[in-house]
């Protein structure tokens, strides 16, 4: 089902209840207002019955008088009970009546339109006429007809029964029912109608949002944008989209950056692998010494090439957040890659390290902290000191080499970016770029900057950090050097 379909099916829906509530709340409140005015009847007329005198004559009648214009009242019917019943003044509706005794004889006065019928006789009313005094009001059917029936207690041992039919009542709750089914009927044709005009005017703007994408999707230009008019949904939905094509043209034209870039690094070790395994080709003029010198060179070379393809792979992986994440002790990691630089002998490293967990992808973390050590070793002096200090979660290196100049600073962790001086040193200018696209991806940063009284320092956090509850630092001092 389409989106307009849903909206005009909620709309005739939602009138149908609305208009079914209506009539049904009308149909009641009608109703009882017309049976309210037949038991207000019937209690009217019952007051010319509320007491027999003693000589079994009625009481006052509803005009002040003992009989119908004052004359005296009818003969008795026997058992005290008149034999005449007065109409209602001025024509009112009379009903009809008839008496019950407690040990239940019905008597029927005069004065009434014949009829063969009595009005049936329940339980109920010989109790009311037992006990002399109450009221009630039922509704009971005689041959069909609907009658509403007031018992009234009109002296001890005695009831009179005043019917009302229903008929006129009945039809009229048929003709308003009718009529509320017609409105009810045409109240929802109507709004579906209307649902069906206002669902094709909401929704044409979102009909030419839906055939901009469309077209956006199919000619894959990223470089057009969407309208955006006024600052309801759809203009707030238009700028969203448009940041979003913002941000897939920034990772797309990020994506041929890193292509070119790498073709471009790629380029040269191939270049000078395919210019040496050529010159291995003709080795059996090459002097020994010299063909040994161009095996190693190769082999230089296809470790070269190897670790800046690793490094493109590692780049190509993104700053994303992965899916498996760990908790990383990060001074045990340092310590790690520590061991292994030891190996080298190159430079001395000085550690201050707070046993610190860290959460992230535990290979992109080591592989951060390698590139910083080896970024410090390798831009130390002979016999140069490495500070590393790991406290609140940040982890810091310092050598004591030239450092930054000020027209690098910034570019200290692009990809492929080499300073003047580095370009004559081994390398592809990814290390730092990995190490800053590693601690983003664990929510966390990486800044550069030149240290007091000389080298650099670089300080990096991956994300929120905890102490793990023990300490690496020796009791004896801050520092140790390895």
């Amino acid at each position: 089902m389409t989106l307009r379909a849903r909206i005009v099916a909620v709309a005739s829906l939602s009138v149908a209840l609305t208009v079914l509530a209506a009539a049904i709340g009308l149909y009641v409140a009608v109703r009882s207002d017309l049976r309210g005015e037949i038991d207000s009847q019937l209690r009217v007329r019952a007051r010319a019955f509320a007491d027999f005198g003693p000589d079994g004559g009625v009481g006052p009648s509803p005009d002040g008088a003992t009989g119908a214009g004052g004359a005296p009242p009818a003969p008795d019917f026997g058992g005290g009970f008149p034999g005449q019943v007065q109409p209602a003044p001025f024509g009112a509706a009379s009903g009809y009546v008839q008496f019950l005794t407690s040990g239940g004889q019905v008597f029927v006065p005069g004065g009434q339109a014949s009829t063969p019928d009595r009005i049936p006789v329940s339980t109920a009313d010989r109790t009311l006429a037992a006990r002399g005094r109450g009221s009630s009001l039922s509704d009971r059917s005689v041959k069909g007809v609907q009658l509403r029936v007031l018992t009234l207690s009109a002296a001890p041992g005695v009831a009179v029964l005043i019917a009302r039919p229903l008929t006129e009542v009945e039809h009229e709750l048929s003709r308003l029912a009718l009529i509320l089914v017609a409105i009810g009927a045409g109240g929802i044709v109507l709004a579906a109608l209307l649902g069906t005009l206002v669902a094709r005017t909401a929704l044409a703007p979102i009909g030419r949002f839906t055939e901009q994408t469309e077209t956006l999707s199919g000619s894959l230009d990223l470089s057009r944008r969407l309208e955006v008019g006024g600052r309801d949904e759809l203009g707030r939905l238009a700028a969203s989209f448009n940041e979003t094509l913002d941000a897939l043209e920034r990772s797309v034209a990020a994506q041929r950056q890193l292509i070119a870039d790498a073709s471009h690094e790629l380029r040269t070790p191939i270049t000078s692998l395919r210019a040496n395994i050529q010159t291995l080709g003709e080795a059996e003029r090459l002097p020994p010494q010299e063909l040994a010198g161009l095996r190693a060179d190769i082999v230089a070379e296809l470790d070269d090439l190897t670790a800046l393809v690793g490094d493109v792979v590692e780049l190509a992986r993104g700053a994303q957040p992965v899916a498996s994440l760990d908790e990383v002790r990060l001074d045990e990691v340092v310590e790690s890659v520590l061991h292994s630089a030891r190996r080298r002998g190159e430079v001395s490293y000085r550690l201050e390290l707070e046993p610190t967990v860290v959460v992230g992808p535990a290979d992109r973390i080591a592989r951060a902290v390698s590139n910083l050590i080896d970024n410090a070793r390798k831009w130390s002096p002979p016999e140069g000191i490495v500070e590393v200090t790991l406290a609140g979660g940040v982890l810091s290196v310092r050598d004591h080499g030239p450092g930054f100049s000020e027209q690098d600073l910034p570019f200290v962790f692009d990809r492929f970016y080499r300073a003047e001086q580095a370009r004559g040193q081994p390398g592809s200018g990814l290390g730092l770029a990995i190490v800053r696209q590693a601690s983003e991806s664990c929510g966390g940063f990486a800044e550069a900057r030149n240290a007091e009284g000389g080298g650099a320092l670089l300080r990096v956090g991956f994300g929120p950090a905890r102490a793990s509850g023990e300490s690496t630092t020796p009791p004896s001092g801050d520092r140790l050097s390895l």
